[in-house]
């Protein structure tokens, strides 16, 4: 519904770029599931219709992976931040996209472990998880 979905010029070019050098190319709508299902009925939606899927969590990339470059529908996974499990015996932890380091962090606190800077900076999380970065 409408406050999940956005065609709304000044949110299309906000999730049109990110941190690299690439000129902006704004998808043709902005949507932000909340759940994997949610997720799973836009991709299956945008398949049939042929539309190109955009994922983007905080827009702080540095490869242009945002761009919209063919339009299409931009999934804004930021609202989806849930830490769902946390095993402190195999140092390991779940965390749904839109988990940023710092919020993963505050909850890991009190542990004694933490998820250091690296590459990820102040961006999401969970948005490493499809480049491969945990």
């Amino acid at each position: 519904g409408a406050p999940n979905v956005s065609t709304a010029r000044a949110v299309r070019e906000q999730h049109g770029h990110d941190e690299s050098m690439h000129a902006c190319a704004p998808p043709d709508a902005v949507v932000w599931p909340r759940a994997v299902g949610e997720v799973q009925d836009l991709a299956a939606l945008c398949y049939r219709c042929r539309v190109p899927m955009v994922p983007f969590g905080t827009g702080t990339g540095l490869e242009g992976g945002v761009n919209a470059v063919q339009g299409g529908v931009c999934f804004d996974l930021s609202r989806m931040d849930a830490i769902t499990e946390l095993s402190l015996e195999d140092f390991s932890v779940a965390v749904e996209p839109g988990v940023t380091r710092k919020a993963l962090n505050s909850h890991l606190r009190g542990t004694g472990l933490w998820f250091p800077v690296g590459t990820v900076g102040a961006g999401a999380v969970g948005s490493r998880r499809g480049w491969g970065g945990l």
